[in-house]
């Protein structure tokens, strides 16, 4: 059976239309994506359901639906398309700067640019083991690991041209009486990240989270403080986080995860994206038009949803202090005021 992702499958909770290439697979609707394929030239590519973003050195690349590859130079103003050799769904994108980065998504798809996101080379495809990759992440130019469905967890040290299975077995397990859940091998893993002090961090599902301490050769399950999925951590100054995910639910930890508040939002939505902007100030965004606000970091947070409502998948910083969003409905720029509040603030 194909596998739908569980990163999205609570969209159409929340109302929202999504299109069959996310959430209609399992239910024997005809694949759209064959990953030898180049990517189709769309007028409208930048209004596609996008599902990452990313931001570095003037840059911005936004993937999603059908293998569409979007690139910005003005901060979110105009958007090109770029040529790609998939037709997969892309679900997250990496830069490791303005001229390399990577990119994965369904039928195990992961492909690189060496030019800014001009042309992609396809690296790696296993659309047999129906397995798609979720989040990808370089240390540097050679080292990086991509995560994804059931478990699935693949490491390089050769910038993509070769991969290796790593199994992510914690070294160490919660004993907190309170979450006594069974942790399998095979959880979805939804997200890493890395703090400013080198920690790594994956957000799971069934509560899970772990973190490394030696970039990425061991694991700790950390004790959780919710039994639902998590789609994202957002690692602050020092070892401070932030941990997000189904419901509305956001927690904080001062201590790189070892403990957790939880933080109330006002909202049952999907929480799937967090940003710091220059200013400090923390955004957090999710389906249903969400955007949660946080001056005190992370601390506490004001909900201020967008009036469309359009699902958001992720957010990223211009150095305006504005916002551009993505998502169900492509790419968007939001001015500061819009979120900020009237006064820009």
């Amino acid at each position: 059976m194909m596998v739908y992702l569980q990163r999205w499958s609570m969209v159409a909770a929340s109302g929202l239309l999504v299109t069959a290439l996310i959430l209609g697979l399992a239910a024997g609707v005809p694949r759209l994506a064959v990953a030898q394929d180049h990517s189709l030239q769309k007028p409208l590519a930048d209004r596609s359901l996008l599902l990452d973003g990313t931001a570095v050195g003037g840059l911005m690349v936004a993937v999603g639906e059908r293998g569409h590859v979007l690139l910005s130079r003005d901060e979110g103003v105009s958007w090109s398309q770029a040529d790609v050799p998939t037709r997969a769904a892309l679900t997250a994108v990496h830069l490791h700067d303005d001229q390399l980065g990577w990119a994965v998504g369904h039928d195990a798809v992961i492909i690189r640019t060496r030019d800014g996101g001009e042309s992609w080379e396809l690296l790696h495809q296993a659309p047999e083991e129906e397995r798609p990759f979720l989040d990808v992440w370089f240390r540097d130019a050679d080292n990086g690991f991509v995560i994804g469905a059931y478990g699935y967890f693949l490491k390089t040290e050769d910038g993509g041209d070769s991969w290796a299975e790593f199994a992510i077995t914690s070294s160490e397990e919660s004993e907190s009486d309170d979450y006594d859940y069974d942790y399998g091998a095979d959880l979805h893993l939804n997200d890493i990240s890395r703090s400013a002090s080198g920690k790594l961090y994956i957000a799971a599902e069934a509560g899970s989270v772990y973190r490394s301490d030696d970039g990425g050769e061991s694991w700790v399950l950390l004790p959780s403080p919710y039994r639902g999925s998590f789609f994202g951590t957002l690692p602050l100054e020092g070892d401070a986080l932030l941990l997000f995910g189904l419901r509305g639910h956001l927690f904080r930890s001062d201590d790189a995860g070892d403990s957790w508040q939880a933080i109330e939002t006002g909202s049952e939505a999907l929480l799937t994206s967090g940003l710091q902007l220059d200013d400090g100030t923390i955004v957090i965004a999710g389906l249903a038009g969400t955007l949660l606000v946080s001056s005190d970091g992370g601390r506490s947070v004001e909900l201020r949803p967008l009036a469309d409502r359009q699902g958001l998948t992720r957010v990223l910083g211009t150095s305006g202090g504005d916002l551009v969003t993505v998502g169900e409905f492509g790419v968007n720029l939001l001015p500061a005021h819009v979120f900020r509040g009237g006064d820009g603030r």
